[in-house]
């Protein structure tokens, strides 16, 4: 029954999108300005992205993604609710209204921005698929990874990039697929396959949670690039501008050197202009969003800047300890980049 109600409503939305070509603007935003908070949708628990603590806490940066929306928006980041969710019902959580954003590492590509009815905001954490083996098995490269037994996420873009990359080499695997990563890990540590592969940021993620990660290791090998970003139903230009720039505050914000710590008083002092109008001490930049004028200050000084949320979730003094790579700022060796606000 439950699925049936949702493939009723994929098909009155198809209807809809077909006559009128989108959704009636705004819509969005009002329900969730209407019913008082932020319906998030985001991993079924992955260390470092979204998974709950001890207390029920969903933790991680596709969470504080969502918390920063809700902080831009209401002028407090715990106006949030979380929608836990594996990778095939996703979409049709999205799809459907069951939520309000997809904050899940997600895979920006070009069928689903534009084959969806969906729209990717920003990237949140430039990624790129790889592979997972117990030192046991002897190999130092996916090269060497002839005849494995390979598991893999159904519903993800792993399985078409593996498959690619083991034709290109000329090599041989089997696949198993399931529904969850985590079945995906404990299949790996079981022995059922020999191989966990994955966006690497999960690889890191799932190893945390071996019983002996030490045992395992990931190859040197990237074999795609998977940009994992926020994503929205399209028709809605003004929650989609929402969420995209709430990703662009923060990275402006550590851009500018304005931290959870220095935020409130860089809004009434700072002399630099980009920082004034970044933070509503100059202009009515929020105005054009349908924020508050001092959206950037909730989100900082709420959620953090940019490199906060890294750090606190993914960086070097959490379990995955992972470089910012690419996700460090444009002027630091990485490729995030923001446009300005003015």
């Amino acid at each position: 029954m439950k699925q049936l109600k949702s493939t009723l409503a994929l098909a009155t939305a198809a209807v809809v999108l077909s006559v009128t070509g989108f959704a009636h603007a705004g819509a969005t935003l009002d329900g969730v300005k209407k019913k008082g908070f932020v319906q998030c949708g985001v991993s079924d628990g992955l260390p470092g992205f979204s998974v709950p603590d001890k207390d029920g806490k969903i933790l991680g940066i596709d969470a504080d993604m969502c918390r920063a929306v809700a902080a831009a928006v209401f002028g407090d980041a715990t106006k949030v609710k979380f929608s836990q969710l594996n990778a095939k019902e996703r979409f049709t959580a999205l799809q459907s209204g069951e939520v309000d954003v997809l904050s899940r590492n997600t895979t920006w590509t070009s069928s689903r921005d534009a084959g969806m009815g969906l729209l990717f905001t920003g990237v949140t954490y430039y990624d790129g698929i790889g592979f997972l083996v117990n030192n046991k098995l002897g190999v130092k490269s996916a090269k060497e990874l002839d005849g494995a037994t390979i598991c893999i996420q159904a519903g993800t873009t792993t399985e078409l990039n593996v498959s690619d990359y083991f034709r290109a080499n000329n090599l041989k695997y089997t696949p198993i697929t399931f529904d969850t990563s985590d079945e995906s890990a404990k299949s790996l540590e079981s022995g059922r396959c020999d191989v966990l592969t994955s966006d690497k940021s999960q690889l890191y993620a799932q190893r945390s949670k071996l019983a002996s990660p030490t045992d395992y290791i990931v190859l040197p090998e990237t074999i795609s690039k998977e940009p994992l970003g926020p994503v929205v139903r399209k028709g809605d230009e003004d929650w989609f501008n929402i969420v995209r720039w709430t990703l662009f505050a923060m990275l402006n914000a550590e851009e500018a050197g304005v931290t959870s710590k220095n935020v409130v008083a860089e809004a009434k002092s700072s002399k630099n202009p980009d920082v004034a109008r970044l933070l509503g001490a100059d202009g009515e930049y929020g105005k054009d969003l349908k924020l508050p004028k001092d959206w950037v200050v909730q989100i900082v000084s709420q959620v953090g800047n940019y490199g906060e949320v890294f750090e606190k979730n993914l960086g070097k003094s959490t379990p995955l300890a992972i470089d910012r790579g690419l996700n460090a700022l444009w002027n630091n060796g990485g490729i995030q980049y923001a446009p300005p606000v003015r």
